[in-house]
């Protein structure tokens, strides 16, 4: 039987009235009407949700009176309607408890994707390229576009290391639990023995944010301009158009060479920056709640080992929540990741719902 305080649920309601009231009354600042307007738009899909729980209650309070009463027939037709409305209020409970869990605020927005080779030498850079593959793959199945910032490539394929934006709206909300450390078991291509080997990369997730979201101070900044390395023909030898930056307080590092222009490297630049400075600013406002999720899902950490790609046995296992897939081609094609990532989210909200009293 689901459970929500109906105190908690009365102060919303009454909540919801005063904003509309507010807002109706057309008296308020420009900068507040946009703040309780936006509070609305949130409240009225609750407030729905509530009014549904309470009529699913009520209907079910309802037949259970019919229950009582001393007529064969209607207590018979009540015996008959009580399991579907059990699984109406049941229904309408569990809609609600997830409306009613805590709103992560970068769940909407776009990502940055980072994918960096490990232990293992070619075959970490080439396990890099596998995942990146994924993701990318699985992208443009969700309709999201992917572009990359900077890379390294390995030196038998695959990446040392790469940094993409991945574009569109909930991206973070579906692979903020990507990030990890991934490793695979597989016979390299160049094992003339027939042996398994073990290597690994890190996943690293950020979101996207913008330049409201994280104030950057130019006197902070350091900015290196030089030549870009590597691929890219006599043009990319000739201009200085790679981009470093270094953010002197916090230490981080940016380095962007894929553009031609200057000026977009240093925009990109910029905008890795600020996502790793505002994933820093969330890490540390969120360090209790971060506690709660390592006990479930697991934090979340660069060095933390989340998942096993086993090619022998083509299986697929999440370590945090013990689930094991036996479709390690289908996940790497991107089409049977959602698997993983809808489990792992479903998780997530029971640690939330449990946290808050809900579960």
């Amino acid at each position: 039987m689901i459970v929500i305080p109906s105190d908690r649920l009365d102060a919303i309601l009454a909540r919801h009235e005063i904003v509309t009231a507010t807002l109706s009354a057309g008296e308020t600042e420009a900068e507040s009407f946009v703040q309780l307007s936006r509070e609305l738009a949130e409240l009225d899909d609750v407030v729905a949700a509530i009014r549904a729980f309470r009529a699913a209650e009520a209907d079910l309070e309802g037949v259970e009176a019919m229950l009582s009463e001393g007529d064969p027939e209607m207590r018979a037709l009540a015996f008959e309607e009580k399991p579907e409305a059990e699984a109406a209020r049941d229904a309408a409970g569990r809609a609600l408890q997830l409306l009613l869990l805590p709103k992560d605020a970068a769940d909407e927005k776009s990502a940055i994707l980072e994918v960096r080779a490990g232990t293992g030498g070619d075959e970490a850079a080439l396990f890099a390229g596998d995942l990146f593959r994924m993701y990318a793959r699985y992208a443009d199945l969700k309709g999201w576009r992917v572009e990359v910032i900077s890379e390294s490539p390995g030196t038998v394929g695959g990446y040392r290391e790469v940094v993409a934006e991945v574009k569109g709206r909930g991206v973070f909300a579906k692979l903020k639990f990507e990030s990890g450390a991934h490793r695979v078991q597989r016979v390299p291509e160049t094992e003339t023995q027939g042996r398994i080997h073990t290597s690994a990369a890190t996943v690293a997730v950020l979101p996207e944010a913008e330049e409201v979201d994280v104030q950057v101070n130019d006197a902070d900044l350091k900015i290196d301009t030089m030549r870009a390395q590597g691929a890219g023909g006599q043009h990319v030898n000739k201009t200085e158009s790679a981009i470093r930056i270094t953010h002197v307080p916090s230490g981080i590092v940016v380095f962007v060479q894929e553009e031609r222009s200057q000026h977009k490297n240093r925009a990109r630049a910029m905008a890795v920056l600020r996502a790793r400075l505002y994933e820093q600013e969330r890490s540390q406002k969120d360090a209790a709640r971060a506690a709660d999720r390592r006990a479930q899902v697991g934090s979340g950490d660069r060095s933390e080992r989340i998942r096993t790609y086993n090619f022998p046995q083509a299986r697929v296992t999440d370590h945090r929540i013990n689930l094991t897939l036996y479709r390690l081609e289908e996940v790497l094609a991107g089409t049977a990741l959602d698997e993983l990532v809808d489990a792992l989210s479903a998780e997530h909200q029971a640690a939330l719902l449990a946290a808050e009293g809900l579960a």
